[in-house]
């Protein structure tokens, strides 16, 4: 019967851990902006200061966040401690206000929202130079973003400045 219990304790905390680095699958799968496409990339998400245009504004996700960490069952209800940010982020073709691409993601931990912005920009520059297609990237965030931080941010900032066949490997072109 020990065993058993530690097991389940155990158990109970990684699911924790993935709930707390990743969003629900089943509540937060992702969603797509059908307005962005591999076309006109160089005319939205690739356009400065575009994302402002779609952003939804603060009193939507402030209250959809209120509502989310409760879907989440975080222990930690307080709204300060987490940003409402979308899976498939706008610089990447995200759906502005489809609930199923918003999620309540924790501000702290080992994979933080922080971290999460690097990785977005980095598929960004990838995507808008031609590095990597509109679907590379976007399937990238969804799937896991945790994963595609360790792919593409991480040996991006080794070959930063190396040159852009090295980086057309990591992106899979």
């Amino acid at each position: 019967m020990p065993r058993t219990s530690t097991f389940l304790v155990a158990l109970a905390f990684a699911a924790a851990s993935y709930a707390r680095d990743l969003p629900d699958p089943k509540l937060t799968p992702g969603a797509t902006n059908p307005q962005v496409t591999q076309n006109n990339i160089k005319a939205n998400i690739c356009k400065k200061g575009w994302t402002k245009t779609v952003r939804p504004p603060v009193q939507f996700t402030a209250s959809l966040k209120v509502k989310q960490i409760a879907e989440y069952h975080y222990t930690d209800t307080n709204p300060a401690h987490y940003e409402e940010d979308h899976l498939i982020s706008l610089e990447l073709g995200g759906a502005p206000k489809n609930e199923k691409n918003l999620w309540p993601q924790p501000r702290s931990g080992p994979w933080t929202a922080k971290m999460k912005d690097d990785l977005e920009n980095v598929l960004n520059k990838g995507l808008c130079s031609g590095e990597m297609t509109l679907a590379v990237a976007q399937k990238a965030i969804r799937t896991d973003w945790v994963a595609a931080y360790k792919k593409y941010v991480i040996p991006v900032a080794k070959t930063k400045k190396g040159p852009t066949s090295e980086r057309k490997k990591l992106y899979g072109q």
